[in-house]
């Protein structure tokens, strides 16, 4: 009797270590595992950190419609701000332009641009009664074509004079809007306050002006 519980207890003693030993090796698989699992993770994470800092990931992220919609929201629109008329062009000693001021070379300008307009009109008018006839007047003597073909110079002669002052009374509006009004275009000086009201056109300084005067 004795013999055969020794033989059991030897038994379970076998079986409770080989469990035990089957327990620390699951233990030890496990934590290599979770040890496995965290390297993994690091290495991950450390891989994303690096592609970050090379700027790998940026490729991915300018894909994404939220950061094209983003990026478009963020490119500001160019606007033209209002110039101010204490920021024309004086010369030292001169005032500032007063709002006044400005709103009467505008208009003067603007009247000036109406009235070319109306006389280039009328110019293209007579110019093409004068060919028409010219055409007509087979019959002419050389005193009747000598004096039609004057006064069709001199309205073309008017014509591109119109045409000219036009150009300039409307250059003069822009610069009026841009704010580059009273400044001379060869030098950049300014023309001066008195000159610009006196001549509204005016795109060059004294000095610059009796330069290109005395030019050949």
């Amino acid at each position: 009797g004795g013999g055969a519980r020794g033989g059991a207890g030897r038994k379970a003693a076998r079986s409770a270590g080989g469990a035990g030993g089957r327990s620390k090796g699951t233990t030890r698989n496990s934590g290599g595992t979770q040890d496995m699992a965290g390297r993994g993770t690091a290495t991950d994470a450390g891989a994303a950190e690096a592609a970050t800092q090379t700027g790998a990931t940026t490729v991915g992220a300018k894909k994404t419609p939220g950061a094209a919609t983003a990026a478009k929201t963020a490119v500001p629109k160019a606007r033209i701000a209002a110039v101010e008329p204490g920021d024309l062009a004086v010369r030292p000693g001169e005032d500032p332009w007063t709002p006044e001021e400005v709103e009467e070379a505008r208009a003067g300008l603007m009247a000036e641009v109406v009235r070319l307009r109306d006389e280039i009109s009328s110019s293209e008018r007579s110019l093409a009664g004068l060919m028409r006839d010219s055409g007509d007047g087979a019959g002419d003597d050389d005193a009747d074509t000598g004096s039609k073909n004057i006064t069709r110079e001199h309205e073309l002669a008017l014509a591109a004079n119109a045409r000219e002052m036009l150009t300039q009374s409307e250059r003069a509006l822009q610069r009026l809007d841009t704010g580059t009004y009273g400044l001379c275009e060869n030098c950049g000086n300014p023309i001066g306050k008195a000159r610009v009201q006196a001549f509204p056109r005016a795109t060059l300084c004294v000095e610059c002006k009796q330069k290109q005067e005395r030019r050949p």
